[in-house]
């Protein structure tokens, strides 16, 4: 009796103390365009978004509602954009952009992490033709933060 008492107790501890964890992420996109032509930024979104009001089911494979699911309602209005510096200027890379984004990117990392946020994982690729005249592309980041 007592160990099930004492299990009891337990449990119930555990389900009083356990917490939900939420995530956030933050996405850095840094222009590939020389001659300060691109766009580069920090974008955070700021609107709370469900995605099952997006999400259809299959049920034989083919057929599918997401026709019922519109683009235009997926898109948020409220979002924050922080300018960032492009990695290239008239000359070709530019360390002293790089250096901007960097210490612009650690200020917003850091505001976070005061805030209660852990930095959870990090994930980054590159769009670019990559033909023999490239000259355009974009190097995308995005840092997922979670907090309890």
């Amino acid at each position: 009796m007592k160990k099930a008492l004492f299990t009891l107790i337990a449990l119930t501890s555990c389900l009083l103390f356990a917490q939900a964890q939420e995530y956030k992420v933050i996405t850095t996109v840094e222009s590939i365009v020389p001659g300060g032509l691109g766009r580069s930024r920090i974008i955070e979104n700021k609107t709370e978004v469900d995605a099952e009001d997006f999400t259809t089911e299959r049920t034989d494979g083919k057929t599918s509602d997401q026709r019922s699911v519109r683009r235009r309602d997926a898109k948020v209005d409220e979002f924050s954009e922080t300018k960032l510096l492009n990695f290239y200027s008239l000359v070709g890379i530019n360390f002293q952009n790089i250096a901007s984004n960097d210490a612009l990117v650690s200020s917003r990392i850091n505001q976070l992490v005061a805030e209660g946020w852990e930095l959870a994982f990090v994930t980054s690729g590159v769009e670019s033709s990559a033909g023999g005249d490239d000259t355009e592309g974009i190097f995308i980041t995005r840092y997922i933060f979670k907090r309890q």
